[in-house]
């Protein structure tokens, strides 16, 4: 089996992380070269990695002749303080 052909079944990883600053999800990934978006939501997120992820790797030079399977790790701090203080 071909490199190319077990890329293409196994998820890509993307990762998301909020950036309070900024207010948006940042995307990135390392099985996607040159990935770096962002959204104010995880939805719009996806959205956009749909026409991205394929637009990417096209220009990366890997011929898109099906879906590529996606999965998304998010991450975002918060803090929790007891109702007395």
């Amino acid at each position: 089996m071909e490199e190319k052909d077990i890329m293409s079944r196994k998820p890509l990883f993307i990762r998301a992380e909020w950036d309070d600053e900024a207010r948006v999800w940042v995307a990135t990934s390392d099985d996607v070269p040159g990935l770096a978006t962002e959204a104010e939501t995880v939805e719009d997120l996806i959205e956009k990695l749909r026409v991205m992820i394929p637009e990417l790797l096209e220009a990366n030079g890997n011929a898109m002749e099906y879906e590529v399977p996606f999965e998304i790790l998010t991450r975002r701090f918060e803090f929790a303080q007891p109702q007395d203080i």
